[in-house]
């Protein structure tokens, strides 16, 4: 995929609220003393008089964020996802999520692929904690074109999003000409018949690229972009979970809480199928250049492929 355009998705991001901004003029942009790594610096460039900087204070981000929500205008919180569902999380689910709020939480550098940032930074657990506010749309695009998308279906969607971005230049998978983005709606990829594999962020580009090899292997793999985690595609999942009768989940995320406990949750009740989760298996990361920490910890590619065979008994 050398010839494939790589974008962060912190940086459509960024490039989306400057292009959201020319349509609409009843939102503004916080941050808290990141603008630069958000890049939610361009906004302010463009437009000074609608951004904030809270400096390194990320409660008091989403408290103004929410106070702002309150006076008829929408407010997109910015940070990184260690401090925005981390640091912040008490006043994300008391002063956003408990009254229901208009507050649209961009959180980027989440996940392994922060790198040299290492654990502390390396927010393998905003999915789990997200999810479990009541009412609270959690979203994790997979490239620069979904990201855009999923901006703009944020500000649209009543109530609070949590929309998560990464710092790694990711290939671009979706042709922007005539995409279309609706939350809790998944997008079938890739159809296939020996097994499902559902994917979130960049591990759609993974699984992508391992069912190519696995079809190599005579293994036909259907890839589910399941770019919401909730609300959660379940039309979607449980037709294909019923058509391969095997399902592997695909995320940059611990396997506790996130995209494969909502599949897990959603298949027990209405299509019991075995389920093989791969993400960050309940450890912290470490420190070190992004692409050789998710080969690493089995989230690229070529872990995928392994993770499948294993599951399919190959």
């Amino acid at each position: 995929m050398a010839d494939v355009k790589k974008v962060a998705t912190r940086a459509s991001y960024g490039e989306a609220l400057i292009e959201l901004a020319a349509e609409h003029d009843d939102f503004v942009v916080l941050d808290a003393d990141l603008a630069a790594a958000t890049q939610t610096g361009k906004f302010k460039a463009a437009h000074p008089e609608r951004f904030f900087d809270v400096g390194i204070a990320e409660g008091n981000l989403m408290g103004v964020a929410a106070g702002i929500a309150t006076t008829g205008h929408k407010a997109f919180a910015s940070t990184f996802a260690m401090f925005a569902a981390g640091r912040a999380f008490e006043v994300v689910r008391n002063s956003i999520g408990y009254p229901h709020l208009p507050v649209k939480i961009g959180a980027t550098h989440a996940g392994i692929s922060v790198g040299e940032d290492g654990a502390t930074h390396q927010c393998n657990e905003d999915i789990a904690l997200m999810r479990t506010i009541p009412g609270m749309t959690v979203i994790v695009p997979c490239d620069d074109t979904e990201a855009k998308a999923a901006v703009r279906a944020a500000y649209a969607t009543d109530g609070p999003v949590y929309m998560r971005f990464g710092r790694l230049a990711v290939p671009v998978v979706n042709d922007p000409e005539g995409f279309e983005f609706q939350i809790g709606k998944g997008i079938l990829m890739r159809e296939g018949a020996d097994v499902t594999i559902v994917a979130c962020g960049l591990m759609v580009q993974a699984a992508l690229e391992a069912a190519e090899s696995l079809a190599a292997k005579g293994v036909s793999a259907e890839v589910i972009d399941m770019h919401t985690v909730k609300p959660l595609d379940e039309e979607l999942l449980v037709a294909s979970a019923k058509k391969t009768g095997r399902v592997v989940t695909c995320e940059e995320h611990s396997v506790i809480g996130g995209l494969g406990s909502a599949v897990c949750d959603a298949l027990a009740e209405k299509c019991p199928v075995p389920v093989r989760k791969v993400g960050v298996n309940d450890v912290f990361g470490e420190s070190g250049p992004a692409v050789d920490l998710l080969a690493k910890y089995g989230l690229d590619a070529a872990g995928v492929e392994r993770q499948v065979l294993d599951f399919l008994g190959k």
